[in-house]
């Protein structure tokens, strides 16, 4: 049940069901639900730990970053996620972890099975996270890690189309096997331009 609750308020925070001007307390979120106040709680807390909703007196609010505030957050994101393949360049001692990069690699080579919506935001993290977790300094991925939760909810309400889907999915097949293959400043390049492209969709 409580996973279940967790599940259904997390679709409803990143959807279009809730705006940031909605109050949302536990009594109220019950009901929607038809559960009692218990799983609520727990899924609040859950999704506060997320960073999409954000504590108050009366209750809680769903967090969606600021035009100006995603603009920073994107820059922090480029500069944590490209220093990840270019510690690599600066020291050819700093390799890639090849078996994780390779595991992603699989599932984003067939196009097909990538889900749209917020399962597609969640996919697109695990890619980013354990292509930067490959490059081997863990706490680049600690201060990526937070960078991403609290884009999430704008990423998610900006949502591409299957056609976008599917290019994101390509241009995912192509820095991983660029640096595989140990072809760096290409997939620098090419994760420079990706990130720049999500932000434009975020931008608006």
């Amino acid at each position: 049940m409580g996973d279940q609750v967790y599940l259904r308020l997390r679709a409803e925070v990143l959807g279009t069901r809730w705006s940031v001007v909605d109050r949302l307390t536990e009594p109220k979120l019950a009901r929607s639900l038809g559960v009692s106040r218990t799983p609520v709680r727990e899924a609040l807390t859950r999704l506060l730990a997320d960073g999409l909703v954000r504590r108050h007196d009366y209750g809680y609010s769903v967090v969606v970053p600021d035009p100006a505030t995603a603009r920073e957050l994107y820059e922090v994101r480029a500069a944590l996620e490209l220093r990840g393949i270019s510690r690599a360049v600066d020291d050819p001692c700093a390799r890639h972890d090849p078996e994780p990069l390779e595991a992603e690699l699989a599932r984003w080579r067939d196009a097909r099975s990538v889900p749209s919506g917020p399962e597609f935001v969640a996919a697109d993290e695990r890619f980013h996270l354990v292509l930067l977790s490959s490059a081997g300094n863990a706490e680049l991925v600690s201060a990526l890690e937070p960078v991403a939760r609290r884009l999430r909810s704008a990423r998610v309400r900006a949502s591409a189309g299957r056609a976008r889907v599917e290019a994101a999915a390509r241009e995912h097949v192509e820095i991983a096997e660029r640096v595989l293959a140990g072809r760096l400043p290409e997939a620098w390049e090419l994760l420079r331009g990706h990130i720049a492209r999500a932000q434009a969709r975020v931008d608006g």
